[in-house]
């Protein structure tokens, strides 16, 4: 009994401190801190996990159901031909710095995502772009080579937002947006801090501030949940403690789906993974099932290729490789590794990426493949392995949408080069049957299955843990970001 009164004095306290942020304060936590703060010129999706929507926003917003809403434009209308999009633009809208928002920064914006020396992560969205025209301090024209069926969906992406001449250089350390957050300040290796945007031009936000809380380690991140240090984890990193906060009434959790095809990333120009006999064999070696229960805890659906499984596109390719390990050790001898061969293998920070690794290698293993598994930071990852291509193997998830055209870029990180797969994604880019487009996109996953580009592993599970009393916090992921605009404290 008095144990019992200790306990519930705990949880009795634990509650009176997470109370502290009602009304207007979010504390969220983040497996994994950006490396900078403009998304218009990075990869990392952590940088939208802070910004999307909140500070900064495009012309377009995606919703959490995934589909395309009006933000800085009100409306637009669409020639005939599928060429010309004109977009009325909001009114009396200021950046964060006071300084005015018109067609001329859309202009800006869009040039500078689409120029030849930009660094855009996304460039090739932009790539279809002919003109942009300002007809009037509140209307754009943008003109397109060729119909594109997915045109504002890309505007509505975190690579896509608008931001001002005036202060876009500036924006990874001070980052300057129209939305209805403003930047406060960036303790890095801790947290990032927003607050409410008095002057916002559009519906209002409930929360006065929001504090993002970086913090990848899965135990951490349990300790401050049940401690009432956070209000919530969109994503949260420590999946075998979930029905500890299942049975606990003071938190929802809820898991939905994200973007993020989790594979084993291979760098297709480096020996022996040159080889197309060397990447079936590893193929034919890995156990997804084995990696979701003992990485993910069960969260997690297989995958074949680089697709979602949720999409209406997707096929399913699980049975292209199926685990045969003597299949793989013949195609290893066939490739001159009949003793198989060393190699490595680079670890970002999420859960996924340390625990899969060392169930990977074991795998492996079986076959003759010696892995040294090396744990890097997110921002060491980004300049070794995103930047340099400085890497065998690695695990990441990719979380944008539809982004399978990644592979047609031979420059990637993957540095996969197929004319075919080349011609087939341009071919996809201008087609807006859809019909046409999903038949497309289906002999797209096959190819990429086929050539064993990767390891596909699983999409990855949307594992959310938050306050109870908490509303407005996106289920599932169809874009990567974490959209504070509707949430808000029960009454």
């Amino acid at each position: 009994m008095k144990n019992s009164a200790l306990h519930l004095a705990g949880l009795m306290a634990a509650t009176l401190f997470s109370s502290t942020a009602l009304a207007d304060e979010l504390r969220l936590g983040l497996v994994l801190e950006p490396p900078h703060l403009d998304p218009t010129a990075g990869a990392a999706a952590a940088i939208d996990e802070v910004v999307y929507a909140n500070l900064f926003e495009g012309l377009t917003r995606i919703d959490q159901n995934g589909a395309v809403q009006p933000s800085l434009a009100t409306d637009w209308t669409i020639s005939d031909d599928g060429t010309r999009y004109e977009f009325t633009l909001k009114e009396g809208v200021t950046f964060h710095d006071g300084t005015s928002f018109d067609a001329e920064d859309v202009k800006f914006s869009l040039d500078r995502a689409r120029a030849e020396d930009s660094v855009n992560a996304q460039k090739g969205i932009f790539a279809p772009i002919t003109k942009v025209e300002v007809l009037a301090p509140n209307k754009i024209a943008i003109e397109i080579a060729n119909p594109q069926g997915n045109f504002l969906f890309n505007l509505g992406r975190g690579d896509a937002v608008i931001v001002a001449p005036e202060s876009a250089e500036t924006n990874q350390t001070n980052p300057v947006g129209t939305g209805p957050f403003k930047f406060v300040d960036w303790q890095q290796g801790s947290k990032v801090i927003l607050e409410k945007n008095p002057d916002y031009v559009g519906d209002d936000v409930y929360l006065d501030r929001a504090i993002f809380t970086f913090i990848s380690d899965p135990n951490a991140a349990q300790n401050a949940m049940l401690a009432g240090e956070l209000d919530g984890f969109a994503n949260f990193p420590a999946p075998e403690t979930l029905e500890i906060f299942e049975a606990d009434p003071r938190f929802n959790v809820v898991v939905g789906s994200t973007e993020g095809e989790t594979i084993l990333a291979t760098n297709n120009k480096a020996e022996p993974f040159n080889d197309l006999r060397v990447r079936q064999a590893i193929a034919h070696v890995i156990d997804r099932q084995a990696i979701i229960d003992g990485a993910m805890f069960g969260y997690g659906t297989p995958i074949g290729t680089h697709f979602a499984p949720h999409h209406p596109y997707y096929v399913d390719l699980l049975d292209t490789y199926p685990r045969d390990l003597e299949r793989a050790k013949a195609l290893l001898a066939e490739a001159g590794y009949a003793d198989g061969f060393k190699a490595t293998l680079k670890l970002p920070p999420p859960t996924y990426a340390r625990r899969g690794g060392q169930i990977l290698a074991a795998q492996l293993r079986e076959i003759g493949i010696d892995l040294e598994l090396i744990n890097v930071e997110w921002a060491q990852w980004l300049e070794d392995v995103f930047t340099n291509k400085d890497y065998d193997l690695t695990i990441v998830s990719h979380v944008e949408p539809f982004d399978i055209g990644i592979y047609a870029n031979p420059d990637y990180y993957f540095q996969y080069d197929n004319k075919a797969f080349q011609d087939l994604i341009a071919t996809l880019n201008v087609v807006t049957d859809d019909a046409e487009r999903e038949k497309l996109a289906q002999d797209a996953q096959r190819i990429l299955s086929e050539d064993a580009v990767n390891g596909y592993l699983f999409q990855l599970a949307k594992t959310g843990v938050w306050d109870a009393r908490l509303s407005g916090m996106w289920p599932n992921s169809p874009v990567e970001g974490n959209d504070l605009t509707q949430v808000k404290w029960a009454e």
